[in-house]
């Protein structure tokens, strides 16, 4: 079958769609008759894309009633038979081009600069190559749900799938089936959007605005525990603020891992004492002779108009910010405001300057003398900077802990964020706006109805005391930028975040049972007759192998337009045949994601039918689905189960199967390291956790290429010892073992030599200043500058050294007594410390696009991570940092002693 002769072939650019072609472009001939096996999923991330690339700003996202009576009806039929709306109208699957709009794409800067991540051995994307792996995953998966499943059918009278059956209370005939049943997903009501913000958010925050919402919120459990964990609570009785000594530390862990399971966990504590909150130190006015300058006059301006000048004036050197439009638009508008409101701005003799332009604005004397007093702070002696420390953790130490059901734990963000400019993440709509000082009128206290409430600063009161045991927040207050609401909550450390992410892992691990049968039915799904169970099928699909997130719906036109799959626009797909599908929008925190992928064959004839006239710009994608209908279908698989989990699932189940699959046997510790870093990488570029290579990352590869090249000279240097030592070793092993490394040159050498000598004159120079400073502390007097002058003899002995050793082309040996054993000793520790850098190097640079810490941190289940490093004998210290480690402290313990865990 062949389409109309009127179809234009697709515009392309650089191989792919262009993003900013001005013509419509129409779809190639779909043959309809063909039949090809469907290809395994395949990202190609961060592509190229030429053309406008400005941020984007999309209105506010139409009601889904409006899109009641879109009539899909196509010139032809095809024969994977009909869509069939609610309404019975009649929609074609798959027979007619699709118009693509003009692409009049805003969207942040395509990272062209950013190369895709490449093997080293040709130029196949990464991506590609993870294809082949991914459906093997997916098939070992599939056994591993049956095993699973047929494993519990013994023990248990119902299967899950029974269970399904049961749940549904309300569920509607499925168009075109006899005698089936789905469940209802609520495509005829109206699409809510109050609760789907907190109900998508990739963060498992334990807060709620409603009493009704908390025990899906919070994540947490208060189980109680054992009388032996309590007796040592009560002993140990002190106030909030001490921080416990480390012997008490150990003995009173709370391994609330190995507690009793509560049945009913939505009261989240039972006695709750806190301090409140610390307010940031309030504004100290400028210096009389610096001024902010406008048009070449010093302006005199009221301290609260001055404060938010200084806002500005002191983040001169961030360029990113100060020179972005919309950050300067922004910032001016509210100072225009702060101005009026306190009287705007004055000469040295009194008179009115209007300030009406951004532009005339000189915020440089600002600028200096902010810099010059950081310059000095950094400049103070180390005693100084010492006591300071001393008491500013004197200060905050009342903050830093509560007590929880008679437990010590950790606050988290026990400080009330200062006032400043809004920056934001990605291309914000808002950023430089002023973030105003939150006074104590705003904040509301939550805590235990017989502890002693916070003392607000003097002179004010705070907005209200509540004591919500449902809740986990202990303070709360609006911000003035988004509205959102700020929480003071526990630390990462504490057992209500470790509760609620050992919850959110398990709830993953949960998904296995379950996942052959769901991807069964949403692949059986993609070519239902009923258009809302087709969009469904496609949206779980797109989810599920590319790691979308759902996407929520905006309630505020000033709130930054991003999205996710639910809430695609028609100008966020573009296709290409025969089955690459281009995804380019705003996603999470205003990130721009890129993403070309090749999907199932029916996958995209879905998008086709769902991007048909009359759909425009602007229109969404799967306009019978929302991110509640989706969420409340994947829980009649599982209870809880929502979109979200499954990026948490295919994460930590990849990343098992990387592990399984690793041979590691010889290896040395930092090939082990690298190892376990290239499976974190594949799991990064699935979850799509891009990030563009920082301007540092060439300086820093340099560095560390110096750093070997360093250690390539020393091994030469111990290597011409060695002929100092013996000279037949030339004879014995060759005079190529002896011949210089071919990275190092002759001005490299010299260069190389120079900054030695620098740098073991610094050594002694610090080693000095901290010697005296000891002295002094200690009462005793400095030591003479006659000392140090004897101290740096040594660099100047090593710069000789080397001239000498230039000129004759001879090392003397080093050492005691340096004999040939020794020195080849020497020469076999630098080779491994070169290879210990060259695979550093190499991890470093494949790294530069993707974040590993995101999925490492918030998607990859912590136990695969210290099993591995049990399993190889790698210290835990070399993946997870002392927060990391204090954070998932309950997965470190938890199987500690089980060798056989698995996700």
């Amino acid at each position: 079958m062949s389409d109309s002769d009127d179809d234009m072939p697709l515009a392309r650019t650089n191989g792919h769609l262009s993003a900013s072609s001005n013509s419509k472009i129409r779809g190639k001939a779909m043959n309809n008759s063909a039949t090809k096996p469907k290809p395994a999923p395949v990202s190609i991330r961060n592509g190229p894309v030429n053309g406008d690339a400005s941020p984007q700003a999309n209105g506010k996202r139409k009601s889904r009633a409006s899109t009641n009576n879109v009539n899909y009806k196509d010139a032809s039929e095809s024969e994977d038979g009909r869509l069939v709306k609610r309404q019975r109208k009649v929609i074609p699957d798959d027979s007619d081009d699709e118009v693509l709009s003009k692409r009049k794409t805003k969207l942040p800067p395509a990272a062209d600069e950013t190369a895709m991540i490449e093997d080293s051995d040709d130029d196949q994307p990464l991506t590609a190559k993870l294809a082949s792996k991914r459906k093997a995953i997916e098939k070992n998966a599939e056994k591993e749900a049956k095993a699973i499943n047929a494993s519990e059918a013994k023990s248990k009278k119902s299967t899950p799938k029974k269970a399904v059956k049961d749940e549904s209370d309300d569920d509607v005939p499925l168009a075109g089936a006899k005698g089936k049943k789905r469940p209802s997903n609520g495509i005829n009501g109206k699409a809510k959007t109050n609760g789907v913000k907190k109900e998508e958010s990739d963060s498992d925050a334990p807060i709620r605005k409603k009493a009704k919402t908390a025990p899906s919120k919070a994540n947490v459990k208060t189980e109680k525990a054992t009388p032996a964990k309590k007796a040592p609570a009560k002993k140990a009785k002190k106030e909030v603020s001490e921080e416990p000594a480390e012997g008490e530390d150990e003995e009173e862990e709370y391994r609330w891992w190995d507690a009793p399971k509560k049945e009913d966990d939505s009261i989240k504590w039972t006695t709750l004492e806190h301090n409140g909150v610390l307010f940031p130190p309030p504004y100290e006015p400028l210096p009389k002779d610096v001024k902010l300058i406008y048009d070449g006059t010093p302006v005199n301006l009221h301290v609260e108009a001055e404060e938010v000048a200084g806002f500005f004036g002191s983040m001169l050197n961030s360029t990113h910010n100060v020179e972005n439009p919309t950050f300067q638009k922004n910032f001016f508008a509210d100072f225009k405001e702060v101005l009026d409101r306190t009287g705007g701005a004055t000469d040295r003799k009194g008179n009115k300057v209007d300030i009406k332009e951004f532009s005339k604005l000189d915020f440089k004397p600002i600028f200096e003398y902010y810099h010059a007093k950081n310059e000095a702070k950094k400049a103070r002696p180390a005693a100084e900077k010492k006591a300071e420390k001393a008491e500013k953790d004197k200060i905050e130490a009342p903050y830093m802990y509560c007590k929880w059901d008679g437990r010590k734990e950790k606050v988290g963000n026990f400080r009330v964020e200062p006032p400043g400019l809004f920056r934001g993440r990605g291309e914000h709509p808002k950023t430089g706006k002023v973030k105003k000082r939150v006074m104590p009128e705003q904040i509301t206290i939550n805590i235990g109805k017989e502890a002693k409430v916070p003392t607000p600063p003097e002179g004010h009161k705070w907005k209200a005391v509540q004591h919500d045991n449902k809740a986990t927040w202990l303070a709360m207050w609006q911000e003035n930028i988004n509205g959102s609401y700020k929480y003071v909550m526990l630390g990462a450390t504490s057992a209500v975040k470790g509760q609620s992410d050992f919850k959110k892992f398990e709830k993953a691990r949960e998904l296995k049972k379950h996942i052959a049968r769901i991807r069964k039915d949403y692949t059986k799904d993609l070519k239902a007759e009923a258009m809302a169970d087709r969009q469904r099928a496609t949206a779980v699909y797109l989810i599920d192998k590319f790691a979308l997130r759902a996407g929520n719906e905006k309630d505020t036109e000033n709130e930054a337009e991003t999205v996710g799959c639910c809430s695609l626009k028609y100008e966020h797909v573009t296709l290409r045949e025969p089955n690459t599908v281009i995804f380019d929008f705003l996603g999470k925190d205003s990130i721009r994601f890129y993403d070309e992928v090749t999907v199932d064959r029916q996958v995209f004839k879905n998008l086709r039918v769902f991007k048909k006239p009359p759909k425009k710009e602007g229109d969404d994608i799967f306009d019978r689905l929302t991110t509640t209908q989706l969420n409340k279908h994947l829980s009649s698989y599982m209870p809880g189960l929502t979109a979200k989990v499954f990026r948490t699932y295919n994460a930590s189940y990849t990343m098992a199967n990387l592990l399984k699959n690793l041979k590691v046997e010889d290896n040395t510790m930092a090939e082990k390291i690298k190892l376990y870093n290239d499976c974190n990488r594949e799991v990064a570029i699935l979850c799509n956790h891009k990030r563009t290579v920082g301007a540092s990352h060439e300086a820093q590869m340099e560095k560390l290429g110096d750093r070997i090249k360093g250690l390539k000279y020393q091994k030469w240097r111990n290597k011409m010892m060695l002929l100092d030592v013996d000279s037949k070793q030339k004879k014995k092993k060759g005079a190529e073992y002896f011949e210089l490394d071919a990275d190092l040159d002759e001005a490299w050498i010299q260069e190389h030599q120079n900054f030695l000598v620098e740098e073991q004159r610094t050594k002694i120079q610090k080693k000095f200043e901290k010697d005296n400073q000891k002295r002094q502390e200690e009462g005793e007097k400095p030591l003479p500058d006659k000392e140090l002058k004897e101290r740096l003899r040594a660099a100047d002995e090593l710069a000789k050294k080397f001239k000498k050793e230039n000129k004759t082309k001879k090392v003397e040996a080093e050492g005691k007594a340096p004999t040939v054993e020794k020195i080849e000793n020497n020469i076999l520790k630098i080779e491994e410390r070169i290879r210990t850098l060259e695979l550093q190097a190499a991890d470093r640079d494949g790294n530069k696009e993707v974040a590993l810490g995101t999925s490492k941190i918030n998607y990859i289940d912590p136990r695969l991570t210290v099993v591995f490093a049990k399993k190889f004998d790698v210290p835990i210290e070399k993946f997870f940092s002392k927060t990391l480690r204090e954070k998932f402290n309950w997965a470190i313990k938890s199987v500690e002693d089980d060798d056989n865990w698995e996700f």
